[in-house]
This record gives structure tokens, sequence and C-alpha cells, in this order.
């Protein structure tokens, strides 16, 4: 989690650009992640450097090349005085070091266009940087920001990490592209209920800034400590585990960096209407699927999927993504995905059908009921997350429900962290009961780890119960949590009615005296 320190240093930087007349949180955050990923590339560099030196062999992978780039520089009048400039003068060291107006020149005229070619033309991460701007106005401004990110430590994976998390928070706190970001705890908790292993296939067909992909990214980095002394595994993570797909340019070239700081070199971060005819290509593709997909609103049944509609047939994209899921998921692949309360509970055609399909057809594994605050400051909506497998040929035996009620944050517009640092989040320990009533999230690990035992005999009253699929078929296929839970109701003290006329009459007294009172003061 991030310091306060670090978050007092991200703060600075934010406020500088604000200062300087950049106030879009996109822009300010693709510019600062630009050159983040420029200091990132040096020190990438320079490892491989100390590693060559050590081994006597050559580097394994030299980012910036030796020798001169081809744009030429100029003089003052627009004569070419060299033909190009030295790639060693665009490595973050000398920028760091350099004066604001070499440092801008440098930036503008040569580091952007190389920052365009990076990775060939093989790479997502290629595609997007090809449309890389710099867009800081002046050299005051730039080298106020150069000399901030050199403050900030950068060699700790997981401080870049948390780093960058707490700059796409910004986005969120911002409001207009808070839509793009869920919760990093959040996150981790849904991954560590799946938990990834080293020969899946991972998509997030609605990815924004990659958050899905990179904790099951970092989740395998933990988990599985030989995964990086197996070629072939090593391979799969950096080439073929990691999709994400959006239709927003700038959130692709964000979420592609994001994935890049956090160490994956070819993740496909690609540009894709999930939802459309045109991109039907990708059935059965992925074992494992993590989304929070944009649930509001209807699309035109023209430019939908023909083969979604016939999953379900409706307009509503909560549903279509749901049909979606479904057909990338292979057999015996598995979902964990962030939905309206509506779908739980909806009355139409296709709500009833989806999740019919969902307990019949497929395995239907457990629901965690969110509180409806995770999301502020900038939507109060009540949403759940669905654990499923698709088999095409039904499982679903019990499903596993949990009421959520705190995520460790507060649920109003703030978002204040209710606790210490270190119970915080899903992998908290030690937690004691009033810890628990702040923090939930350690415990919905644990018990959904224990859905086929204990947790089957569990009372409705108790935060987390199993509820038989023959019951669920009984209610209509009805999957919100207030359908099958029970409230414990105090019991009433009843009193006797002559109890309760001695206590009126002496209400009534003291009335009387309290008017003879006043009457007597006037």
């Amino acid at each position: 989690m991030i310091t306060g320190k670090l978050k007092s240093q991200v703060d600075t930087l934010w406020n500088a650009f604000w200062a300087g007349g950049i106030a879009n949180p996109l822009e300010v955050i693709e510019q600062i992640t630009y050159l983040l990923f420029l200091r990132g590339l040096d020190q990438e560099q320079t490892l491989a450097e100390r590693k060559a030196n050590t081994t006597g062999k050559p580097i394994e992978r030299r980012i910036f090349p030796e020798g001169r780039d081809n744009i030429p520089i100029l003089d003052a009048k627009g004569n070419p005085l060299e033909p190009g400039l030295e790639y060693a003068k665009m490595r973050w060291n000398y920028l760091s070091s350099a004066d604001a107006d070499e440092q801008f020149l440098i930036m503008d005229q040569h580091v952007f266009p190389f920052l365009r070619t990076l990775g060939g033309e093989a790479t997502t991460l290629a595609q997007h940087m090809g449309n890389a701007r710099f867009t800081i106005p002046t050299p005051g401004l730039l080298s106020k920001v150069v000399d901030l990110i050199a403050e900030i430590p950068m060699d700790n994976r997981d401080t870049k990490g948390d780093l960058y998390e707490y700059m796409l928070s910004k986005i969120a706190s911002a409001g207009q592209n808070g839509q793009f970001r869920t919760p990093r705890h959040i996150i981790d908790m849904m991954v560590g209920m799946v938990q990834p292993v080293r020969d899946d296939v991972i998509c997030d067909p609605a990815c924004g800034t990659c958050g899905f992909l990179v904790s099951a990214g970092e989740y395998l980095r933990l988990e599985d400590k030989a995964l990086f002394t197996d070629a072939k595994a090593r391979d799969h993570f950096h080439g073929g585990m990691f999709h994400g797909h959006d239709f927003d340019n700038t959130m692709l070239r964000i979420g592609s960096m994001n994935m890049a700081l956090h160490g994956v070199e070819g993740a496909d971060v690609s540009y894709k209407d999930s939802l459309a005819e045109s991109v039907a290509d990708d059935a059965e593709a992925y074992s494992l699927i993590l989304a929070n997909p944009p649930f509001a609103g209807s699309l035109d049944k023209e430019t939908t999927a023909k083969d979604l509609q016939r999953i379900v047939d409706t307009k509503k994209t909560e549903l279509l993504f749901m049909a979606l899921f479904l057909r990338q998921l292979k057999i015996g692949g598995r979902a964990a995905v962030i939905v309206p309360d509506g779908v739980l509970f909806g009355s139409s055609k296709a709500h009833k059908s989806i999740r019919q399909m969902l307990v019949e057809e497929q395995q239907l594994e457990g629901i965690v009921k969110l509180p409806s605050g995770v999301f502020k400051p900038y939507a109060g909506v009540s949403t759940a997350i669905l654990f499923f497998r698709r088999t095409d040929s039904g499982g679903t035996d019990h499903v596993w429900f949990y009421d959520l009620q705190a995520d460790g944050l507060s649920l109003d517009d703030k978002r204040n962290l209710l606790l210490d640092a270190e119970k915080f989040g899903p992998y908290a320990t030690g937690l004691n009961d009033e810890d628990h009533a702040k923090n939930n999230l350690p415990d919905v690990l644990a018990r959904w780890a224990d859905r086929e035992g204990e947790e089957r005999n569990r009372a409705r009253t108790d935060q987390s119960f199993t509820v038989p699929k023959a019951e669920i078929a009984e209610a209509g296929y009805d999957l919100s949590i207030n359908r099958y839970k029970e409230v414990v109701h105090e019991q009433i003290n009843h009193r006797a009615p002559k109890d309760i006329i001695a206590e009126l009459k002496a209400m009534e007294a003291d009335i009387a005296k309290g008017l003879d009172e006043l009457e007597a003061m006037l």
C-alpha cells in the first residue's frame, strides 16, 4: 500500500501539472507515465549492462541503441548541426541532470519519436505508443516534473505498482473517467479467489487500465516461485497469457504501459469493441475471465454480435457481457465478474434466461454482494461479484453467498481508511472482531476456500451461507442474497397494560406540572 511520503510526492507532482496548465487527469497521467516509462527503460538497460559486465556476455536486450538517431539537430537558424542525437542522451540518467531547455528539446524532438518506434511493429505496446504525444507546454514545467519524478523510489516493483495505482485513483476522484477503475483491493480479492495458474490464458474484455491483468500477474509472481525458471512458462507469461480489450485508445495506452511497468513484456492490450459483430473470433479462447464491464445503457441490435443475441436476446450491455463471457471461456474455464444487482433479480425474460443458464447449464459457484459505497465517489451503484465455470453440462450443486458489508474504507465519498494499513486488504492477518467489522475481505477468502465444507452448515442468518440448486430453481432463479438470507429479530420485551397506563399517567402529571410552572412565570 502506498506510503504517506510517496502519496505526498505524487500529490505534489500532480499539482505541478495543474499549476502548469494541464488539468485533464488523463493527460496528466499519460505524461507522467511516459516519464516513468522512460526512467524504467533506463533502469532495465542499466541492469542488463551490469549483468553483461559481470558475465562477460553481450547485453541480452539493448533498449537504447548505440550511436545516434536519424533526426537532425538544428541550430537557432534551423541549420543542421549534427545528424542526430546520441541515444545515450535520451536515457533518464542524462536527461535528469540536463538543464531545462536541453531537457525540453531532447524530449520533444528525440525521445518521443524514439518511444513511438519502441518494440518494433509486432507488439501492442508499440501500436499504442505510435500515437504518443508530448504535451508538457514549457521547459520550466518539464524540469520541475523531472525533478519530482527523480525523487520517487522506483527500484522496487511493488512500489512502482503502488505509485501507479495511486495515480489511477486520481482519475477516479476526478470523476469523469472513474468508471475505468475498480478498487485494487477488490480486484486482489477476486484474483485471490480464482487463483490464476501458470497455464491460464486470462482476458478482461473491458480492461480500462488493466488492473485485473496486473493483479493476476502479481499473484502469479508471489504464488508460483518457479514460474520464471521454466522457459516455457516464462515465455507464456510474457507472451500469450494476458489479453485486455477496450475501445478507448487513451486507456489502452495507459493500460499497456501499466502492464509494462509491472514487468509484463508482451501483453495483448488491443482495441476491440467486445460486443460488436466483428469480433466473434475469440470464442473459447480463454481459461480465466476477470472483468468489471460497463453496465449502463443499451446497444443497437444491428451492431451487436448475433451469436451473443442467440445466447440472450437483449440490448442491455450487462446481459450481453454475460453472454460474451460464456462465449469466450473455454470449457472448464472460470470467471469472476462484477455485475449490477439487477442481473441477480431482474424480471425480464432475458434476465431470467441468463440466470437459468448459469445455474442449469453451467456451474455457478458463488456470489459476493458488495456494499453500494465501494465505487464511490463516482458511483453509488449496488453490485455483486459472480463466480462461475463454463461447463455446458451443468454442475451447479450449492451456490455460496457472502454479504460483504465492509471493505476497509469508509463507504462515503471520502473513502477513508478505517484501520491500520497492515490490516487492510484481502491478505491482512490477525484481525479481531472489531477489525473484521471494518474489513471483511480476508474472511471472504477464508470462507470461499471452505465453501464445500463447513460453509454448508452455516445458518442463513450468518454473513455467508450456501443455498442448494433446487431451492434456487424453485425461487425462479432469483440470485439476490436477500431472497435467501434470514434476519435475526430482536426479542420485544412485552409489558403489562397496567404498567403502560401507569407510565402514561406519570407523563401526564409531569406535563401538567410543567404547564403550571410556565403559567406562573408569565
